[in-house]
């Protein structure tokens, strides 16, 4: 079988599509009957025009295991290879989602605890909506916060319609609005709290505004999505605070996510 055939044997049909502003959107695909992924992987999309070599990029299952369709939610970039043209998608288009997601912001590479950080940048949200709408999540956790931390305040619509949203979800509504915890911060614009979330690690705030202590080896666990600096910077905290890194075949204190969209 020839690449084109095999790309146009992992087309899906768009469902929905919503632009949360200028710069970012989510969609929703039909589910290839062959996928089977645990929440928080990652999979590799593109679009069927490329047929001769179809361009893919990496982007997180923002819907969780259960779903009967596949989410996504990514940003726009003009002259991006894959994303200057994915934005322009309308429901009834196509999408290659090639069937083998792989991650390691997966809960089989964390040890157990008490406490669990979800550190999200921009759309380093994703994986953490597929993980929090999990049910597996609050059986592993009592409590949950999910930091967003984005440069401007319109750019959080996402993960406040997320939050807002898992009241009504049918396995965990009642769960998550006991244990989830969402603390969004914006570094360009007017907002409390206001800074990176590796400045309000630091300077204590994020743990005082919250009323928790601060990051402990034996009870914490975290996991980081966001760009490569943001990842690096709080690996290192993590590290300092006793947390050691995981994997999908050595659990760990925390995890980080190493995919990225152009």
């Amino acid at each position: 079988m020839n690449t084109a055939d095999t790309s146009i044997l992992n087309a899906q049909t768009v469902t929905e599509v919503k632009h949360w502003n200028d710069r970012l959107f989510s969609f929703r695909v039909t589910r290839p009957e062959s996928l089977r992924f645990r929440s928080g992987e990652f999979t590799m999309i593109g679009l069927p025009e490329d047929t001769k070599k179809p361009l893919k990029r990496a982007y997180s299952i923002a819907s969780p295991s259960w779903d009967d369709e596949l989410e996504f939610y990514s940003i726009k970039v003009t002259d991006g290879p894959l994303t200057s043209r994915l934005q322009k998608i309308k429901v009834g288009d196509q999408i290659i989602v090639q069937p083998k997601p792989v991650g390691t912001l997966v809960l089989d590479a964390l040890l157990p605890g008490k406490r669990l950080y979800m550190f999200a940048t921009g759309t380093g949200v994703a994986p953490f909506a597929s993980l929090i709408r999990d049910p597996e999540l609050y059986d592993r956790f009592d409590e949950i916060i999910l930091t967003h931390t984005c440069r401007h305040v319109e750019e959080l619509g996402y993960s406040q319609n997320l939050i807002k949203s898992l009241s009504n979800d049918p396995l965990i509504g009642e769960i998550a609005e006991n244990k989830v915890r969402y603390y969004p911060t914006i570094t360009q614009e007017e907002f409390t709290p206001r800074g990176r979330i590796t400045q309000l690690i630091e300077s204590g705030q994020l743990f005082s505004d919250l009323n928790v202590s601060p990051l402990d080896a034996e009870t914490d666990r975290a996991m980081i999505c966001g760009s490569m600096g943001l990842n690096k910077d709080l690996k290192a905290i993590c590290q300092q605070a006793g947390l050691t890194e995981g994997s999908n075949s050595r659990p760990g204190s925390f995890v980080l996510e190493k995919a990225f969209v152009d």
